[in-house]
């Protein structure tokens, strides 16, 4: 019977049966012929493997910088631009309004603007009472959001929509710009309410 003759299946039993018999061959600690492992295309895969793959290339100055975008919270990376609170209103309608909604505090994501004070722990968590740094929104600015489309904002949007969030909640004055200089003065409400975690065992939560 030719493979022509063969019904629908039976076709492609005798590489399965080729398998199966090199496996138990080499199990039983038999030798498989060289022809026969070339042809199962077990010689390849017990080669080593070569020295290098050739995978990528070498990381350019100019592509670690795209990737170096991390802020400090003394304001160590922040990069040049600014932003007013009129020019972040518009960015904020543009591309936060759908998520944070009109005001920053009817969502359906998180709410961003509020004072409500708290002792242990905050109920909502929000720009003005839990974030302890202005300097770090910048830096979860431009890496997460906004949501849809992480890292389209410019440095002049992004300077621009921190001040117009920080104005919301009380924080800085209308008429303030935000840069690399005075960003890193805003002392935020939450500031003191953060302390280094200095534990050394125990039950103790800080």
């Amino acid at each position: 019977m030719t493979a022509r003759d063969a019904r629908p299946g039976q076709r492609h039993r005798r590489p399965l049966l080729l398998g199966a018999a090199a496996a138990l061959l080499l199990v039983g600690g038999c030798t498989v012929g060289d022809a026969a492992m070339d042809f199962l295309g077990f010689r390849a895969a017990s080669q080593d493997p070569p020295e290098r793959f050739g995978f990528g290339t070498p990381a350019s100055e100019e592509r670690i910088r795209a990737w170096d975008i991390d802020v400090r919270p003394d304001g160590v990376g922040l990069p040049p631009g600014s932003g007013t609170v009129a020019q972040g209103a518009e960015v904020y309608r543009m591309q936060c309004v759908a998520c944070h909604g009109p005001s920053g505090v009817e969502g359906p994501n998180d709410r961003l603007v509020g004072r409500e004070p708290w002792e242990d722990f905050p109920s909502t968590r929000t720009v003005g009472n839990y974030w302890p740094y202005a300097t770090t929104l910048y830096d979860y600015m431009v890496r997460a959001m906004p949501q849809h489309y992480p890292g389209s904002l410019t440095a002049d949007d992004t300077y621009a929509v921190i001040a117009w969030l920080l104005w919301r909640n009380e924080i800085i004055p209308e008429d303030a710009v935000m840069d690399a200089t005075t960003l890193p003065a805003v002392v935020m409400p939450a500031r003191d309410r953060f302390v280094p975690d200095n534990r050394t065992g125990g039950d103790t939560i800080r």
